[in-house]
């Protein structure tokens, strides 16, 4: 998670985007990278869990990651609670609680629903203080 929170503060401080950082770990190694990235892309769907997803299908190859663990600062929203379903990923640990979006249990429960062919083991507020003051600090700076 600390690697995480170090691509958060690179998309805050080198592109000006909203501090989310995520990484995605396989048999111990990191497999993909991915920060906030959608003011830079100008693309909606370039969230720092669908950037690790897409630099992990680069590097291996492959679309699917059983097994591997996705670390990510905040709490997944619906559109990469999907996506990390249909990569099917194992398990996915996140910092702090997104109150407004967060599906992975906050306001929708998306990784573990029984009408997918896949569930998610969820572990939520690993490093959640650091996450959220971050973010914090990010959006108070802006206003």
């Amino acid at each position: 998670m600390r690697r995480a929170l170090e691509l958060a503060a690179h998309a805050r401080d080198t592109e000006g985007e909203v501090p989310v950082g995520a990484l995605l770990v396989l048999e111990g190694k990191i497999i993909g990278e991915g920060w906030n990235r959608n003011i830079t892309l100008s693309d909606p769907t370039a969230h720092a869990e669908i950037g690790a997803l897409r630099d992990a299908g680069q590097r291996l190859g492959n679309h699917r990651f059983p097994g591997a663990t996705l670390y990510v600062t905040l709490e997944p929203c619906a559109m990469c609670a999907m996506a990390l379903v249909h990569a099917r990923v194992a398990r996915v640990v996140y910092g702090a609680v997104d109150p407004k979006t967060g599906a992975a249990g906050s306001v929708f429960d998306m990784l573990v629903s029984d009408r997918h062919n896949h569930r998610i083991t969820v572990v939520g507020g690993l490093l959640a203080a650091e996450s959220g003051a971050m973010l914090r600090e990010f959006f108070r700076a802006r206003r």
